[in-house]
């Protein structure tokens, strides 16, 4: 399978300082890729290198080009969406305006119209709130609209970062079962940093490991969960 992905020799920072050295991975046209590693490992800082938002250097090409210097709006508008930790959720607009805003690069009212339907298939819960202000919004249902605001770009990746974070085990659930569906039907690649480790490596395809900025282990995620490390590591057995 072709990556739609590839980062190579990726070093990235917050002012004069790395905190990445060197990392390369990839994601399948059409899979799943998690990054895993403890807190400070440098996750977060990989996905806002990926989508432009931080100094970088190195090689990252996405859909076969390189998009290494390319602002993050021109990299939005190639498909890429990145759904930020913190859910980002605009919260003074209503849910339907949120998703409207996740749309707002596009031109075919007929397809935003059809897709928000879909969107609220997706995530019912919107749809009984899609009048409400995002910012009373349950955490939950703040993550499945910054999920689904994402989705609205028709985006070829998303980039999630810690979708679970703060949100009930059945809440969880629910999203990373959507995510799996619209991995499938959709055919919408993924790049997942996450803290439960379980839940992402039962959902990506392949997997690495992140320590202190360098990739220290990669490959398909059964490889990792039966390595003994990951899982006294990750996985607590």
């Amino acid at each position: 399978m072709s990556a739609l992905l590839e980062v190579t020799d990726l070093h990235a920072g917050y002012g004069p300082a790395d905190v990445l050295h060197g990392v390369g991975f990839a994601v399948a046209n059409g899979g799943i890729t998690t990054v895993l590693g403890a807190n400070g490992a440098g996750k977060t800082t990989l996905l806002r290198a990926v989508c432009g938002l931080i100094r970088r250097r190195g090689n990252v090409q996405f859909d076969g080009q390189s998009i290494a210097t390319r602002t993050t709006e021109r990299i939005v508008r190639m498909g890429l969406a990145h759904v930020p930790d913190g859910r980002g959720t605009f919260t003074l607009l209503s849910t339907e305006e949120n998703l409207r805003v996740g749309a707002i690069t596009r031109r075919d009212s007929r397809g935003v119209a059809a897709d928000m339907q879909k969107m609220f298939t997706y995530f019912p819960r919107l749809q009984e709130r899609r009048g409400q202000q995002a910012g009373t919004l349950s955490g939950g249902e703040q993550q499945m609209l910054a999920i689904a605001r994402a989705l609205m770009l028709r985006p070829k990746l998303l980039v999630l970062d810690e979708p679970s974070f703060g949100l009930a085990p059945m809440v969880v659930q629910d999203i990373f079962r959507i995510m799996r569906t619209v991995n499938q039907e959709e055919k919408v690649s993924i790049l997942l940093v996450e803290q439960n480790a379980r839940l992402a490596l039962e959902l990506a395809d392949t997997a690495y490991l992140l320590e202190t900025g360098r990739v220290v282990q990669g490959g398909p995620s059964e490889q990792l969960r039966d390595d003994e490390t990951v899982r006294r590591a990750y996985l607590g057995y």
